[in-house]
């Protein structure tokens, strides 16, 4: 029965990683951590310095990946709004937060907002959209509160939550209480 090696040490790994002079161990370690998903040139040079690679190769590998066209951050900006408008509907704040965290440039995070939402408040505003999928989404729970006054605070709390500005918020809510209540809105009905 062959023996097993004593387990490193975090520690141990990173020293290990600083040791290296070899470029294409590197770029092997970000290849990996692109496996999964697409990432920003901030994430993956995020991950190779933690992992306690070398600075000048970790942007050796960067350049190398920016030059094979696999890190590009405009199209990393790109899918990840994309991604977030099909399977998690989010507002524009929320995707600037988002973004940002992931360490892209605010230019392009401006030029990404401007693609998805050239006229903000309009009728093709992707933000009304996305915001009426979430509460679809969310429509058997919602439903279940009696109060319409309390189902209108928890939709509109559920939409603030998820990055939608106060006006959709607001607008939203209140459509989605209106039908449902058969009621006239507080306006007095004249009898003859």
């Amino acid at each position: 029965m062959p023996t097993r090696r004593p387990r490193e040490s975090f520690a141990e790994g990173r020293a290990r990683r600083a040791a290296i002079d070899d470029p294409n161990v590197v770029l092997e370690a970000a290849l990996r951590f692109l496996e999964a998903r697409q990432r920003s040139v901030t994430e993956v040079r995020r991950r190779l310095a933690q992992a306690g690679y070398r600075d000048e190769l970790i942007t050796g590998a960067i350049e190398r990946l920016g030059d094979l066209g696999i890190l590009d951050d405009e199209a990393f900006t790109a899918a990840w709004v994309e991604s977030r408008e099909r399977a998690r509907p989010r507002g524009e704040r929320a995707l600037r937060r988002e973004l940002s965290l992931k360490g892209i440039d605010r230019t392009l995070v401006d030029l990404a907002m401007a693609e998805r939402r050239p006229e903000p408040g309009g009728d093709a505003d992707p933000d009304v959209g996305a915001a009426q999928r979430l509460l679809t989404r969310h429509a058997a729970q919602l439903a279940r509160v009696g109060d319409p006054r309390v189902r209108r605070q928890r939709a509109y709390a559920l939409l603030a939550r998820h990055g939608f500005d106060s006006d959709i918020a607001s607008r939203l809510a209140a459509a989605l209480v209106a039908p449902a209540d058969g009621e006239d809105d507080g306006e007095d009905v004249a009898a003859d």
